[in-house]
């Protein structure tokens, strides 16, 4: 299933928890929000990550420094607060693996809905 939707979307006000994480999209749209929120109070980190760095976030799916491993995988919750943060839309294919390679430190990270 394809989970989009717009930055020029506003962030929901309240949303409760059976929607926020029992609705179609699972929790994406909320961790998008997330981050979009997390940017706001962090801009050197939502710097970092416009700049391709896939920062260590609350779900798996970042890399740390000093990271020894080629590859690796992440959650896609991980990539829906990833997006976020980065201020973009959300666009996330639950059905197909996203591929990214941290700018920082060259490691590809695989995004799956198999650790959700």
């Amino acid at each position: 299933m394809q989970i989009k939707r717009s930055i020029q979307h506003p962030i929901r006000e309240f949303v409760d928890m059976d929607h926020r994480w029992r609705g179609p999209d699972a929790g994406l749209i909320w961790c998008w929000e997330l981050g979009r929120q997390k940017a706001d109070k962090e801009p050197e980190l939502a710097k970092s990550v416009r700049e391709g760095v896939l920062v260590p976030l609350t779900w798996k799916g970042g890399v740390a420094k000093g990271t020894k491993i080629k590859k690796k995988r992440g959650s896609l919750f991980y990539l829906a607060e990833w997006q976020g943060l980065a201020g973009k839309d959300l666009d996330i294919d639950t059905d197909d693996d996203t591929r990214l390679v941290c700018s920082a430190t060259g490691v590809e990270v695989t995004y799956s809905r198999k650790l959700d």
